[in-house]
């Protein structure tokens, strides 16, 4: 049951994640009120950091900013050793 909500969670997470940079996007070509850029991180450090890299890719949005580039990619590696870290702690060796 748990698992099923922890992979409910990451798809909707990644999905906002991917959903921001898009939206984002669309609102500087209009020159509207933007999403900050705490809020594109936090969406990113809450688990959405893989949704975030492909929105960043999909909609070439904040590709210029070295603190997205390098940030991003950072953050998701972070969270794949957390993840295998609980994996090993939880499980064991695989």
């Amino acid at each position: 049951m748990w698992k099923m909500v922890l992979l409910c969670y990451f798809i909707f997470i990644n999905l906002l994640g991917f959903a921001l940079m898009g939206i984002d996007k669309g609102r500087a070509k209009r020159k509207q009120w933007r999403i900050s850029e705490k809020g594109l991180f936090l969406a990113a450090i809450l688990g959405g950091s893989a949704g975030s890299i492909l929105g960043m890719r999909m909609f070439h949005h904040k590709t210029k900013h070295w603190y997205f580039v390098w940030g991003m990619p950072a953050i998701l590696l972070l969270q794949l050793a957390a993840a295998a870290a609980a994996v090993y702690f939880f499980h064991g060796m695989p």
